[in-house]
């Protein structure tokens, strides 16, 4: 009863401080997220050099935005992008992970050796690569940005090698949470490595893929050191009209290249980012949602298994 009472007390005590520990982080949250969106929405709606001069005209700047080839054209290359790079480095993690999860004789260095790509720094990474990519490239008479196929796959390849490993690491504390007695009950059973690997082991991984996959494709859409410094959108390919495309710049590229125009694209630029804010946003939820249903249709209740034994 005396352990009981503790713990109701205890409870009781952290409901009533819990809003001193919120306080802190909903101030950082506000001041660092929410205050900056609401500037940055009213100031798509103004045509602006500094946002003290901002002068309202309305829907102008989405309609130009909106209008704005080249940001069609960074949405579908991103959009492909992210897609590539979601199988491109979380399939390899996986399997990475798959290996590296028991311990054995120098399995730390293997995991430091494929974590430590990730502390490097975007833009360092995109001229190190990119001199790679050019001094293999010259040997067949050519470059990375002389051709947008081989331009797209070299930011996917920086990229892939770039964060396999932190996505490896996520996948290893997964593989490691998977409850032991159903790696037992699969090898009673005379379930292979295979089967208890696809049938047993990934099921108990959705919560860890959910979470992989849409740090990928958030960071790929947000993707815009690496695309600066490896290609900076190169190479321009020129319309009918006379407009010129830049064939591998990515939407968070485009969006600095229209604010670097001059002032009069400032507004089109904060459009642009208020739009792109509200896709991403929504494509990680329409991929959460997803993820979470197949889940659900994946692993069993326990009511729903009690039946089936019953029957």
């Amino acid at each position: 009863m005396n352990t009981q009472a503790m713990n109701k007390n205890m409870r009781r005590s952290m409901q009533r401080m819990f809003p001193v520990f919120v306080l802190p982080v909903f101030i950082c949250f506000t001041f660092s997220f929410v205050v900056p969106f609401i500037q940055a929405l009213y100031l798509s709606f103004c045509d602006f050099f500094i946002p003290k001069d901002a002068t309202w005209v309305g829907l102008s700047n989405y309609r130009v935005a909106l209008l704005d080839i080249s940001f069609w054209h960074s949405f579908l290359i991103t959009f492909a992008f992210a897609v590539v790079s979601i199988l491109a480095i979380n399939i390899p993690a996986y399997f990475i992970a798959y290996f590296l999860k028991d311990k054995f004789k120098s399995v730390s260095l293997f995991r430091t050796s494929f974590f430590i790509p990730n502390l490097i720094g975007g833009v360092v990474l995109g001229y190190i690569w990119s001199m790679l990519f050019d001094g293999v490239l010259s040997f067949f008479g050519t470059y990375l940005t002389s051709n947008a196929v081989f331009g797209f796959f070299g930011i996917v390849i920086l990229v892939a090698w770039q964060q396999i490993g932190y996505m490896m690491i996520i996948y290893i504390a997964a593989f490691n949470a998977v409850p032991e007695d159903m790696l037992e009950a699969a090898e009673i059973d005379g379930a292979t490595a295979v089967q208890k690997l696809f049938r047993v082991i990934t099921p108990n991984m959705l919560p860890s893929i959910t979470v992989c996959t849409f740090l990928t494709l958030t960071n790929s859409f947000k993707m815009f050191d690496q695309n600066l410094a490896l290609t900076g959108g190169n190479p321009i390919n020129t319309l009918e009209n006379g407009m010129q495309l830049k064939t591998t710049e990515l939407l968070a590229l485009n969006i600095y290249s229209t604010y670097q125009i001059n002032r009069n694209w400032h507004g089109t630029a904060q459009a642009k980012a208020v739009i792109f804010t509200l896709l991403v946003g929504g494509l990680a939820l329409s991929q959460t949602l997803l993820t979470r249903e197949k889940k659900e249709k994946k692993i069993p209740k326990p009511d729903d298994e009690k039946k089936a034994a019953q029957q």
